[in-house]
This record gives C-alpha cells, structure tokens and sequence, in this order.
C-alpha cells in the first residue's frame, strides 16, 4: 500500500508519484551495431562447429575401427579358431555370383538376396566376421559361421578404395606424409625398384562363403584380415613364413551407389567418380588417418599426423 509521501493528487484523485528516469534505452543504430556483431560472430564459429563435428565423426569412425579389429582377435581367441574380418568391395555383385545363389534352397536364397540387396549400401564401409568351425564342433565337421551382422563405418567415413586393389597386384598408395611421420617403423616388407620403400598395399584375399554362411552359399574371393587362435594376424604375407603389417587408410566424404525410382539401391556399377573424398585427399593428406594392425599381437593403433 503506498504511503501519502508516495501520493500525488491529480483532479481530487490521489495518484502514485512519477519516478524519474534511471536511464535510457538503446537507438536504433546501437541496436542495428549490436545485431551486425552477433551475425559477424555466428559467420566466424559456424564452420568452426562444422569442423567440429566432421572431426567427431571421424574419431567415431577410428574408434569403431580399432575396436572392431580387437573384437575380430578377441573371436578368434575365444572360439579357438581363425577369423576373417571380411571387408564389402565395391561392385562386389556380378551374374556369376547371382546365378550360384539360383541353387540355393529358396528361403536361403531370399535371404542370400536380401543380403546383397543391403550391402549396396556398405561398399568400402561394411565388413563382418567369420570363422571355419567354431569351439563345439565335431571332429571334422568344422563348417563355415558368420559371427556377427553386417556392420558399417559411421556415415561420411570410408576405407580408401586403394586398399581394395588385390595386393597382388603391386600398386602401393603413396601418402608421403604418413612416411614423413612413421619412416622409422613402419613395416618395411617389399622392395620396390631395387630399394626399400615404406609402402602401403591393398588386402590380401580369402575365399569365403558370402553373402551368408547357408550350406552350399557360392565361395567367393573376398578382401579380408585374417587372425588365428592365438590372436596373430595371418592374412599379410608372401610366404606362410613371414608376416608383416597391415595398414588400413580411412577416408571421409561418401560412396555414391545407384539408386531406382524409388530411391532403393540398385546393383549397379559404383564408377570411381562417385567416390568422393571430403575434404580432397583426405585419405593421403596431412589429415589421414591409418590404422596400423601388428601381425605378432594382432593389435591395432591409430597413425596420424604429428605436428612437430
């Protein structure tokens, strides 16, 4: 209740008393100056959060990666047997494969093609594990198991198509920066013209019942890493004798594959054009990314740039 020191009277009529002004309020132009800074601001920290969040997506993808290597070791450990962490290729679908799947009982073969029909979408980023026998088995009944479902790097990360180029093949992928970095171990296991080069080459390759381990599912030459029940990796070697690193790349940007009407994939060919590499090189450049599997531990780390 307002005391009468507060009362002014206006016309017989008792009203409160006017404060006055503390201040005043801001002009169009300080407040047209403060919104021009806000959007100055905004335009200098939006890339910064799209930085931001690419590089959460690729640790993600590092992190499934290395994690998913160990799990392959930790398999083929634990059901005292080899594993084959089995990577998806691109155009890894032909007539040969499709009509092989033709003498499949038909529920297999419905499954077999439903299989395909979604690794479309994996090529260069699926992969799953699979051994020949598992603990339990009888003597000499060993048969073919998947261990897992198809699994897939996180969206905008890829294997580097280079690394699918069989390793017979010789091409070695050049990152000249990665030599830079680890010139003092990484595994030098072939010369190249007459010298020893640092080098890094594509998967070597198992034949593999795919797309499911169905009894009489085709065998089909599939990239892959191999570990036994030691958990020793024994898939990188010349010789049964000798075994040495493999290194896998990681890239990001996307893998364009063709789609119908309907937006579904098609088993179509992925032409190299429609694999994009965002930023350019990512996979070769001073931000690659390499995952490095020891062949005696079996164990993966991850390689990337130093700054010195």
């Amino acid at each position: 209740m307002l005391s009468d020191a507060n009362l002014q009277t206006a016309g017989g009529i008792p009203t409160p008393a006017r404060r006055p002004r503390g201040g005043r309020g801001f002009t169009l132009i300080e407040l047209l100056v403060v919104i021009s800074i806000m959007g100055l601001i905004a335009s200098l920290a939006v890339p910064a959060l799209k930085n931001l969040g690419r590089s959460n997506v690729r640790a993600s993808a590092v992190r499934q990666m290395l994690d998913d290597l160990g799990r392959a070791r930790q398999l083929a450990i634990g059901h005292h047997t080899t594993v084959y962490m089995v990577f998806v290729p691109t155009n890894f679908f032909n007539s040969t494969l499709i009509d092989n799947l033709n003498s499949l009982p038909s529920a297999d073969h419905k499954t077999a093609l439903n299989t395909i029909s979604n690794l479309v979408n994996l090529q260069l980023t699926g992969y799953n594990f699979i051994s020949f026998g598992q603990v339990g088995d009888q003597p000499g009944q060993h048969t073919w198991h998947y261990l897992s479902t198809w699994q897939a790097l996180p969206d905008g990360n890829f294997i580097a198509p280079d690394k699918f180029h069989p390793a017979s093949w010789g091409t070695a992928m050049a990152i000249p920066t990665w030599h830079t970095d680890y010139s003092n171990n990484i595994d030098n296991w072939l010369y190249v013209v007459g010298s020893l080069q640092p080098q890094l080459y594509g998967f070597n390759v198992a034949q593999v019942p795919f797309p499911t381990d169905a009894q009489g599912a085709p065998m089909v030459w599939m990239p892959c890493l191999a570990f036994d029940c030691t958990g020793r990796m024994i898939s990188e070697t010349t010789d049964n004798v000798h075994f040495h690193h493999a290194y896998i790349p990681l890239a990001e940007g996307s893998v364009g594959v063709g789609r119908d009407q309907n937006k579904a994939p098609m088993l179509t060919p992925v032409p190299g054009n429609a694999i994009t590499e965002v930023p350019p090189g990512s996979s070769s450049s001073i931000s690659y990314n390499i995952i490095d599997v020891d062949p005696l531990s079996g164990r993966a780390r991850i390689m990337s740039h130093q700054i010195p």
